[in-house]
């Protein structure tokens, strides 16, 4: 997934929770799915991330050579420009884009 391809905002913007719980009805479910959307969102990005800065790793573990790899600090860099993860989640609950059920047990067997 293309994070910045998301017309998510930057910066962090003022939402009204009662509003943005309309769907479920409580805010603290709307919480809940949000913060797991992002969750996920967050190790997506970190396995992304390890992957492109893996290429860079040196094949042996000497301390006194440290070298700085230019293009190993530019991929450091636009993941650090990225919205954060939890924008991204408000963003797509907002755009209606997350799919989310309500569990629910099955009380008629106990």
């Amino acid at each position: 997934m293309d994070f910045k391809k998301s017309n998510t905002p930057l910066t962090t913007v003022t939402r009204d929770m009662i509003e943005l719980s309309s769907d479920t009805g409580n805010v603290y479910e709307t919480v809940c799915i949000i913060s797991k959307r992002a969750n996920q969102i967050a190790a997506q990005m970190k396995s992304d991330l390890e992957k492109k800065l893996a290429e860079f790793a040196p094949y042996n573990d000497n301390l006194e050579e440290i070298n700085e790899n230019r293009e190993q600090i530019e991929i450091s860099r636009y993941y650090e420009r990225l919205p954060k993860p939890t924008l991204i989640a408000t963003q797509e609950y907002i755009d209606h884009k997350l799919f989310f059920r309500k569990a629910t047990k099955n009380r008629e067997n106990i």
